[in-house]
C-alpha cells in the first residue's frame, strides 16, 4: 500500500511508478487526497498494464486499486 495523502502531483504518480518498477505487484492500493492524482495515477496505470478503480473514502480522500491485467 502507498499512502500518498498530503502529496501533490506529480509525487503520488512518482511513488506508484517506483513501486511498479521495483516490484511489479499484481495489485496495489494507493491512498490520495488530490483529485488530480486520481486522474494521473489512473492514466499511468492504464498505460502500464494495470486497471485502476477508485472510490472516495472521505472528504477529498480516495482509494485507488490497481490490478495487473492478465
Amino acid at each position: 500500500m502507498i499512502d500518498a495523502r498530503g502529496y501533490s502531483c506529480p509525487m503520488p504518480v512518482v511513488m506508484v511508478q517506483k513501486e511498479v518498477k521495483a516490484n511489479a505487484p499484481q495489485t496495489l492500493e494507493v491512498l490520495v487526497d488530490d483529485p488530480c492524482a486520481v486522474e494521473n495515477i489512473t492514466r499511468f496505470a492504464g498505460n502500464n498494464g494495470y486497471e485502476a478503480t477508485s472510490r472516495p473514502t472521505g472528504d477529498d480522500e480516495f482509494s485507488l486499486t490497481l490490478v495487473k491485467k492478465a
